[in-house]
């Protein structure tokens, strides 16, 4: 019924403001009391599934985007980020809501699916699942294709609502991000909520193995190999691509040109509700 429920709700478009936009393979987390940020929110997810886990006494909310890279340490790391949050809340229980993900060919999603449900039930405490709209309950078939029916959500962290979304501004460093993920990252926390301080990096890889070869090829040859479902992506899917593949080439050696310091990226909210780049000499 809840999945039914969001299924039938049009997604809504999430402007910047008070929004912290995570990409695949990162996870953030915050609680009521954040004066920066809102609204914690994902999309472009097909075979992938986005996780939010909150805290009813205390509030903290944490949202992921798993692709199955492994999963069960994914998990326990976000349980102990909300955790981290709630220690001193007797009361309240956990709760996770689970999105995305269809009936795809590989069976990538039920595998993701049964992943993720299983390393909750592992978890020493108790989890609550309240929301679980994924693969089969968020598929769609056009002409004998599967799409997934929700894409993206977003969770208000002051009402704990979640809704499926859209969002036109991904945040600051995107390319920099989805490289970290195409170099095989493992999942990240990027957010400080002490601080309310989005922190990028650093992140460290080696040159992108045939970087030219890829750059070269067609939109059809960049969505058959390097998308986990091809026929389902978003329409900006090879775009974002070919400008994630031109940032790994002009930086081969990120600890050279991107990080020589080592030290992260690091923004806050200005007043407008947007991301803006602290000068690290100020830390």
């Amino acid at each position: 019924e809840k999945a039914k429920l969001l299924r039938s709700q049009p997604a809504q478009i999430v402007e910047p403001k008070g929004l912290l936009y995570v990409q695949q393979r990162e996870f953030a987390v915050t609680t009521p009391k954040d004066g920066s940020v809102s609204i914690l929110g994902s999309d472009d997810a097909t075979t992938c599934h986005i996780v939010v886990l909150r805290h009813t006494g205390s509030g903290a909310t944490c949202l992921t985007h798993c692709d199955g890279s492994d999963t069960e340490a994914e998990v326990s790391l976000i349980m102990s980020s909300v955790k981290s949050f709630s220690n001193s809340t007797g009361c309240g229980r956990l709760e996770v809501h689970l999105v995305g993900g269809f009936n795809d060919d590989r069976q990538l999603s039920q595998k993701l699916t049964n992943q993720l449900l299983r390393a909750f039930d592992l978890q020493p405490e108790d989890v609550h699942l309240v929301t679980f709209c994924v693969t089969e309950l968020n598929d769609r078939e056009e002409q004998d294709i599967h799409f997934p029916i929700i894409y993206g959500i977003a969770v208000n962290v002051k009402t704990a609502e979640i809704f499926p979304a859209t969002f036109p501004e991904k945040g600051p460093d995107e390319d920099l991000r989805s490289a970290h993920i195409l170099t095989g990252a493992p999942l990240t926390n990027i957010y400080d909520a002490k601080t309310e301080q989005l922190r990028i990096g650093p992140y460290f890889w080696g040159p992108f193995p045939h970087v030219d070869f890829w750059l070269e090829q067609d939109d059809a040859q960049i969505l058959q190999n390097l998308s986990t479902s091809p026929l389902a992506e978003p329409p900006h899917f090879v775009s974002h691509i070919r400008s994630t593949l031109t940032f790994l080439k002009e930086h081969p050696f990120p600890s050279r040109s991107l990080f020589p310091d080592r030290k992260p990226r690091i923004y806050k909210k200005n007043e407008e509700g947007l991301w803006e780049q602290v000068c690290s000499d100020k830390i």
